[in-house]
């Protein structure tokens, strides 16, 4: 019994120092650092302090550790640059025509000339730009040029005589998917019927307003329609100075071009006077075959014609002198005409010119 009690005592005691030194421990971790127990650090460069008496804030701590992660973390804003390389379409796409729409605005949307579409275009067209209605389907070619089907007996060498290009333009073009390895066979290879497009090629196009018509032979004017004048006349000379055709000046529709438009349209209404823009004879007066409608063409004796189309009225006959300013016809909506304006022509030795460059 004495030796069991021994050992009972002998084990509290351990007990107890055990816990007293873990107190001890702990106590004296937790005990501050006393600024004479430090023990100063050596430093190459001693910290410089703010001399300053405003307090500074205290800074906030973080309690999201993975924001403050975050925070250390670099970011980088994505650059999105896509680098798209210039290359022209291969594929004739169709477009249908809408009111107000115009050869020249078509041609300006697509980025291709105004002829190119006449030329992409004859069965419609019919190389008239008058003859451009709303709901008409028109080919629109990807490159400047014309639009051909092919026919038996025809060649790349040929066509592209005909059409004053190149013909490795032709045989190039990818679009037109013609085999290297058959250019050498009948038609080089290519299937008559086959609509082919031809790059950078021209033809004439054909010019569906008045001829020039003199008073020495108006009835070089017969084929044109009723309103052709037969006798030969004499009467009034020109100037060569030539005022506006009528009372509004605003361009409507189509400008000048001398391949597609060799003349300009004059927005008005229906009603407006059209005067002669100089002195001259009547050589034409009346209904024209070839869209222009109620039609007038004046010589003016010194090498000039002056033409005015799509008229409502006309107010001087064949052979009849007008005088510069005077009253002729109304302008109009008559024949292919998509709205009432004037079509008007200046004619010198048979070459239509810019009115814009003469008339005042």
């Amino acid at each position: 019994m004495l030796g069991l009690f021994l050992l009972n005592g002998v084990v509290l005691v351990a007990v107890s120092c055990a816990i007293y030194l873990g107190w001890l421990r702990l106590t004296h971790q937790s005990f501050p650092v006393l600024a004479s127990d430090a023990t100063p650090v050596e430093s190459a460069s001693a910290p410089s302090f703010s001399t300053s008496s405003e307090p500074i804030p205290p800074s906030l701590p973080n309690a999201n550790p993975q924001q403050q992660f975050a925070e250390r973390t670099i970011s980088r804003h994505a650059t999105y640059f896509t680098i798209i390389p210039d290359r022209s379409s291969t594929d004739v796409i169709t477009y249908t025509v809408k009111s107000g729409d115009t050869l020249f605005t078509i041609a300006e949307r697509y980025k291709i000339q105004p002829a190119t579409l006449l030329w992409g275009n004859y069965e419609v067209l019919q190389d008239n730009p008058h003859f451009l209605k709303p709901g008409q389907v028109l080919n629109i070619l990807p490159v400047d040029g014309t639009y051909y089907q092919w026919q038996e007996g025809d060649t790349i060498e040929k066509v592209a005589q005909f059409f004053k290009t190149d013909a490795n333009k032709i045989v190039e073009f990818t679009g037109n998917n013609i085999d290297l390895t058959k250019i050498n066979e009948p038609n080089s290879g290519i299937e008559p019927g086959t609509w082919i497009v031809v790059p950078g090629g021209k033809r004439a196009i054909k010019d569906w307003g008045p001829p020039a018509i003199t008073r020495k032979n108006p009835a070089s004017a017969r084929f044109y329609g009723s309103g052709s004048c037969g006798e030969v006349y004499e009467g009034a000379v020109g100037s060569g100075s030539f005022v506006w055709p009528t009372t509004e000046r605003t361009i409507s529709g189509y400008q000048y071009d001398p391949v597609v438009h060799p003349a300009i349209d004059i927005a008005g209404q229906i009603g407006n006077p059209v005067f002669a823009v100089d002195t001259g004879v009547v050589v034409y007066s009346g209904w024209s075959d070839f869209g222009y409608g109620y039609l007038i063409v004046v010589d003016h004796g010194n090498g000039w014609q002056s033409a005015y189309a799509h008229l409502n009225s006309v107010a001087a006959g064949c052979g009849v002198s007008v005088f510069r300013g005077g009253a002729i016809a109304t302008l109009g909506n008559s024949g292919n005409s998509t709205g009432p304006h004037l079509h008007f022509e200046l004619i010198y030795n048979g070459v239509k010119v810019n009115p814009l460059e003469f008339i005042q």
